[in-house]
This record gives C-alpha cells, structure tokens and sequence, in this order.
C-alpha cells in the first residue's frame, strides 16, 4: 500500500512538472527580439542600462498603439521582432501632429555590401553595422547613415513630425556592448529636447496593469483560461493513464524471461567448421566425412564397419541396388584428387553421399 502512494506522489509531482514547463515555454521567444527586458544577444537590456546611466530619462511603453496617441511630442522607439515595410494610417496621423518614430527592423533588399561594415556618423566612427541589407531612399528622405549600396538609417520628415528608420533591429542590441559607439549613436537617435523617450514593450507582449485589465487578464486563472493549454492537458492525462495502469497491473503479472539452452554439440562442430575453413583443410574434411560415410554405406549394405577395399564395396553396393558402378566411384575417387576441391564441390560431394544412402533399402 506504501508503495502505491508513493506512485501517485510521483505521478502528481511529474504532471505539474509538465504542466509548469509547458506554461514556461509557452510564449514564442522570437516575439522577445529587441525588449530592453531581455538579456539575450538579441536583446536592448544593456542599452536600456546604458541611457539610465547616462541619465537620459527613458521609460517602457506597455500599453496599445491607441493610448499612445494621447501624448503629444514624445518619441517611441521600436525594436521590431518581424520586419516591416513601414508605418500605417494612423501611425502617420500621430507622428503628423510633431512626434516622433524611430524603427529599427525594416525589411529592405539584399545588397552586394559586406555584411559586416564601420559605418561613420558626423562625430562618431566605427558604428558596426550586420547585414546586406540598404535601402534606397527617396527625395523626401535624408540618409542618415549608409555607403554606397544605400542607406542603414535614414529620415522621413511627416507633417510636423518625423520618422527615423532602420534596417536592421541589432543597432544597439546586447551582442553589440563591446562597441560602445553603436550604443551611442542609437541614443543619439532618440534624444531631441524636452521629448520623454519611450521603448514600445508591448509589441513584445509585455501589459500593464490597466492593459491586462482592458484585456481580461485580471488574475493568474483568468491568464491560463486564455491560453492554449491543449498539449499540457494532453502530456498530463497520458502520464495519469499509463500510473493508473501501472497500479492496476491492467497487463497482468510481469514474465520472467529464460535463458536459452546452448546446444555445445552444434556449437562445437560450427567452431570447428570455422577453424577449418579459414585453414583451407578441405582434405582433412573430406578424408574424415568420407571415412565416416563410407563405414556407414557398409553397416547399411550390411557389411559390417571393417573397411572393404574400394572395388569389393562398389560390387556389393551394384549387387544391392541395381544401379550404375561409376555413381560411387566419382565419390570415393574424391578423395585421391589432388587438387584442392572448392566448397561448392564440397556441398556436391555431401548431397551425392545421401542420394548414395538413398539407394539402400534400410533393413
């Protein structure tokens, strides 16, 4: 009975296990690219560090698109996990009334350019840029950083705001601390005076208190009841199925294998067959087998187990079977060849023994 619980204590620590690491592992990591939350090569944790020790106020924005439009001269920096092509109607619309947007990760053509380069700002030099990618930028757009494949950075002027765009979202992600200046330049970018900087986090899947709220996240369970738990519920219920059959014995007692019986007789003649054959002692055999066939021939002829010279037993053996003399006599004149026989005469030679004993009625 003791043993029982401890099953079920066991079942149960493994099904939260399951369940626990399916909740963990749930989000898709490739939405966390660019979240200053993020200490992963790909993220903008050191930048974000880097601007407060600076002293540069910055502030992480975890709230839909719509609530930012009620704040008027701010700045949004957008680290994008999927490229864009670039800004819809109502991004426009806000950055018309004198704000700005800055995004990095937007999707342009592959260039011959290394991918690999030290680009150079006005005052900053070896700005490390890693990508292919340029863009070729209209008249109503100015090149802010590029070389002669096309633009890295670029501005857009809208109205009585701008936009400030990138090709690659690794400007000033975490792989780039050892290259202070990439940090630099992006805080550049953002700084304009008296204009509160914000990070977009919620494009990252990150909310608010208020945020949750409007979406029904109001607790924990209200959380899981929005997600997909499918495959949790499903890992869970198989490993509940397979310890209640293992309690039950469903499958009856367990059987006890045995240990096969080894046969030394046909073990020891395959070993010698073995040996034999690699040592290419193909007369020995055939001076043992035909002994031993020929002493059997006898006893079934009925001529007892002395050796009878070669013609007595071919005489006596055309007496008892009617058949031709010259049948045995390729037999027995096997074995004063000498050429070495090859093992498919050998198996010739055997099968012509018992069709030989086939001939002679048993007594």
């Amino acid at each position: 009975m003791r043993r029982i619980n401890q099953r079920w204590w066991l079942g149960a620590i493994a099904i939260a296990a399951i369940v626990l690491l399916s909740l963990v592992t749930a989000p898709n990591n490739r939405s966390r690219l660019g979240s200053t939350y993020s200490h992963s090569p790909d993220g903008y944790g050191a930048w974000y560090a880097y601007m407060q020790n600076q002293g540069t106020p910055v502030q992480r924005w975890q709230k839909p698109f719509s609530e930012l439009e009620k704040q008027e001269q701010v700045i949004l920096l957008r680290v994008l996990s999927q490229p864009i092509s670039g800004i819809n109607h109502t991004e426009q619309q806000w950055v018309e009334r004198g704000n700005t947007l800055v995004i990095l990760g937007v999707r342009k053509s592959v260039t011959p350019a290394d991918f690999s380069t030290q680009q150079q700002s006005d005052d900053l030099i070896g700005i490390k840029i890693d990508t292919r990618r340029r863009a070729e930028i209209g008249n109503q757009q100015q090149t802010l950083l590029g070389d002669r494949f096309g633009a890295v950075v670029w501005r857009e002027t809208i109205g009585a705001g701008q936009v400030i765009y990138c090709v690659t979202p690794y400007l000033a992600a975490n792989a780039y601390q050892d290259s202070p200046n990439n940090y630099k330049y992006l805080a550049q970018l953002v700084a304009q005076a008296g204009k509160p900087i914000w990070v977009d986090e919620y494009i990252h899947g990150y909310r608010d208190k208020e945020a949750r709220e409007q979406a029904g996240e109001r607790d924990f369970l209200s959380y899981l009841a929005q997600r997909p738990l499918a495959a949790a519920l499903f890992q869970a219920t198989i490993v509940l199925i397979v310890l209640i059959l293992a309690s039950n014995r469903r499958f009856g007692q367990p059987i006890i294998l045995t240990t096969p019986i080894v046969d030394n007789s046909t073990a020891y003649i395959e070993a010698l067959a073995g040996v034999l054959q690699k040592a290419q002692a193909s007369d020995f055999v055939i001076d043992t087998v035909g002994n031993a066939e020929q002493k059997q021939l006898q006893q079934s002829l009925g001529l007892g187990q002395i050796p009878l010279e070669r013609h007595d037993l071919i005489h006596a053996w055309v007496q008892q079977t009617g058949r031709s003399p010259v049948e045995l006599e390729q037999l027995l004149g096997l074995r004063g060849q000498k050429r070495r026989p090859s093992d498919k005469d050998l198996l010739n030679w055997l099968k012509q023994w018992r069709t030989i004993r086939s001939y002679v009625k048993p007594d």
